[in-house]
């Protein structure tokens, strides 16, 4: 991207927790922003015995595992789970952060579509399955189930598996309420459908959408894009390539744009 694209001193919200919010708050300072951390979407492990009993004696009957988000890959392993339980299965990932969070572990990723959205995923993925094939999905619980109900029309046996919970963090509704109550917030992103909806939710219940009059909005892809939609945002920017930095190039186009107005 060309030098005269910039975020201008802009204070940018990182919708991330302290674990994930580094690599995009450290984008956001590279391309002359601020960013301003306040989790809009936590994660936490499922806890069962019959879960972890599951995953420690059952892998071995899969062809294929496919990992949707490198916070699915960091809560399947989690469990204690061995790389090399893995060795004969083949390993999906969806996006290039699930990919790198695989690649730690020691473990080889056999397929990646193009595009890191689930639609494209099965597009991509589904010449892969044959007839009869046992696949596995690890997920959170409010995750999609289009991979599945696809791969199941292709004649596959799959599983989904819920692992991990999504949630607020209770101590974020008071951040976001008094950085969006003193105007501390210039471009809101948004990276998952969650965070759209935590977010509204908390606006809406205080009453504060005159607030947000003046900032701009950003999503990371389609998906989270028509939540945003479907609650009354103007969305200013998604990019074609659907990773962080991408998603701040969008939004310092928009930005560029505006300035030579």
């Amino acid at each position: 991207m060309s030098d005269d694209y910039s975020l201008d001193g802009m204070k940018v919200l990182v919708p991330r927790g302290k674990k994930h919010a580094k690599p995009f708050s450290d984008l956001v300072k590279k391309y002359g922003g601020i960013p301003v951390e306040i989790p809009l979407i936590s994660f936490r492990p499922v806890t069962s015995a019959n879960l972890a009993i599951f995953l420690h004696k059952k892998l071995h009957k899969y062809d294929w595992i496919i990992f949707t988000s490198n916070v699915t890959v960091e809560t399947f392993f989690s469990f204690g789970i061995n790389r090399i339980v893995l060795n004969h299965i083949q390993i999906a990932a969806i996006g290039e952060k699930t990919e790198e969070a695989l690649v730690r572990k020691g473990v080889t990723v056999d397929f990646k579509p193009k595009e890191y959205v689930a639609e494209a995923f099965v597009k991509e993925f589904s010449p892969y399955i044959s007839d009869g094939a046992n696949v596995l999905i690890p997920k959170g619980n409010l995750a999609r189930e289009l991979i599945s109900t696809t791969l199941e029309k292709k004649g596959a046996h799959v599983d989904e598996l819920v692992i991990y919970e999504t949630f607020f963090p209770d101590s974020s509704r008071d951040a976001l309420v008094k950085a969006l109550t003193e105007k501390q917030l210039d471009i809101i992103s948004f990276t998952s459908p969650s965070t759209v909806d935590h977010f509204m939710a908390v606006v809406k219940e205080m009453n504060l959408l005159s607030t947000i009059d003046h900032c701009l909005f950003m999503c990371i892809g389609p998906v989270t894009l028509q939540r945003a939609n479907a609650l009354g945002l103007h969305v200013d920017a998604m990019p074609d390539t659907y990773t962080i930095d991408h998603m701040l190039q969008s939004i310092m186009k928009i930005i560029r744009k505006r300035e030579n107005k």
